[in-house]
């Protein structure tokens, strides 16, 4: 079986918009600014065979805010730039009480069905606790990168980082350490 990072979308691979304190996702292609080092954390993951994959709420499609084509187009727009083949999007709120709306993990479930990943191998980087909480669940290693929002902290155990090539290096390097 292979080892997977999952990566959540907004503030992880790309920037998300600062609504008085709440991370907003961008809107259209348009307004996608890719972060920093994530290229190089990409092609990291890649060098290992990681299987990268990224896990996304993304309720504005419920919310009526945004559409599932657009999140589509978004996410096509980031595998096509970033070469990342899986992205995983679960377009509910949390009054829909689905299985894929992190924090449950029903995505990165799903993700390991169809691509036959190890999930307690894996790893899970996110920016909200929704995502640490999602990744706990399965028992990944998981990493925060905390911006500072104004929600609820992630429970331990986690990493805290300050972006996803953090926490590339990490992975990579103690990956290396544990073949070698």
């Amino acid at each position: 079986m292979k080892v997977a990072v999952f990566l959540d979308r907004d503030g992880v691979i790309n920037k998300s918009h600062d609504v008085e304190g709440v991370p907003s996702p961008p809107k259209d292609v348009d307004q996608v600014e890719i972060l920093q080092g994530v290229r190089e954390a990409i092609k990291l993951f890649r060098e290992f065979n990681l299987e990268v994959v990224v896990v996304t709420n993304q309720p504005d499609v419920a919310r009526g805010i945004s559409t599932q084509e657009s999140v589509e187009a978004i996410n096509k727009y980031l595998g096509k730039e970033l070469h990342i083949s899986h992205f995983y999007s679960c377009f509910h709120d949390d009054l829909d009480c689905c299985e894929c709306r992190k924090p449950k993990p029903g995505l990165l479930r799903m993700a390991a069905l169809d691509l036959k990943l190890n999930l307690r191998e894996s790893f899970m980087v996110g920016d909200r606790w929704r995502d640490i909480a999602a990744g706990q669940a399965v028992d990944c290693e998981c990493f925060f990168i905390d911006y500072g929002y104004k929600e609820k902290s992630p429970f331990r155990p986690y990493r805290l980082v300050s972006s996803l090539i953090e926490a590339a290096r990490i992975i990579v390097e103690e990956s290396n350490d544990d073949n070698g």
